[in-house]
């Protein structure tokens, strides 16, 4: 019997607990997903004592909690120590180890969408924004080889910060967002990290991709509302596009693996969240 969890605040709407629950019947495991909401005015410590005590197998670290629960851990995957943040504990025999499988379970996305994409490593990447997600992102890029991937954000010096977590011989420069959206035309690849384009704010776009070259595809994180305006914009020029919803799945997928040992297959659970997303 499966006992996991999420941590985080706000978190009563999340979807965590569904995808979990589809995926401990595919695996055909018992178990239980439960949310641990952690408001401002709770003690962080306290609350992990508690955990601690339900000897919970694994649970999932979200907003705002990704960095504060380190300090924590009594052991942090190389890959999560380079991000500088947690999205995934496992509970090995009472040791708490901390993983963060944004960055996989990114690529893990897009190369299903796009199976052909991974194996040309010449592909040319511009990822919009320099938050959290783009770290994980950037590190996984640069550690499956891609040549160029280069950063736009509107302040320089995140992105500058991120540059350092490069992994092998991969090319980067560092964008303004006026100067990426002068350049669009050289890229194949954009991937929006930011949180431009959610809910309430649907029509903003963090820059305009309406000069993208046809052969394009284009990303976007955001999954409130699913079609963004980027990714409109994108279609509108005959551009490829990539949903972000199916990030949150994929990166389930791998936190999965880890507690249980089980790769399951995603399926039609890609198709299901976007019905539930847009409230079918």
């Amino acid at each position: 019997m499966y006992q996991l969890g999420l941590i985080g605040y706000p978190i009563k709407h999340s979807l965590s607990p569904w995808i979990h629950e589809q995926f401990l019947k595919k695996a055909n495991l018992s178990g239980r997903y439960t949310l641990f909401e952690i408001g401002p005015n709770e003690s962080f410590a306290q609350v992990m004592e508690e955990l601690k005590r339900k000897e919970l197998d694994g649970f999932n670290v979200t907003v705002p909690y990704k960095q504060t629960i380190i300090p924590y851990l009594d052991e942090i995957d190389t890959e999560a120590e380079s991000i500088g943040a947690v999205n995934t504990v496992l509970n090995d025999n009472g040791r708490w180890i901390g993983y963060n499988t944004d960055g996989k379970g990114y690529l893990r996305a897009l190369e299903n969408k796009f199976p052909k994409l991974l194996a040309d490593k010449t592909n040319k990447i511009l990822i919009l924004g320099a938050g959290g997600a783009a770290r994980g992102i950037y590190y996984a890029l640069t550690a499956s080889d891609f040549e160029y991937v280069d950063i736009a954000n509107r302040t320089i010096e995140s992105a500058s910060h991120i540059a350092k977590l490069k992994m092998g011989k991969t090319k980067t420069e560092i964008l303004s967002l006026i100067e990426a959206e002068n350049k669009v035309k050289e890229y194949d690849i954009f991937i929006q990290t930011s949180s431009v384009g959610m809910n309430p704010n649907h029509e903003d776009t963090i820059i305009s991709v309406n000069d993208i070259k046809k052969t394009s595809i284009v990303s976007d994180i955001v999954y409130q509302p699913i079609d963004t305006a980027i990714l409109r914009q994108a279609r509108s020029v005959g551009a490829a596009v990539h949903f972000g919803h199916t990030m949150l799945i994929y990166q389930a997928q791998y936190a999965f693996e880890i507690w249980t040992g089980k790769r399951v297959s995603i399926g039609s659970m890609d198709k299901e969240l976007q019905l539930i997303l847009e409230g079918r």
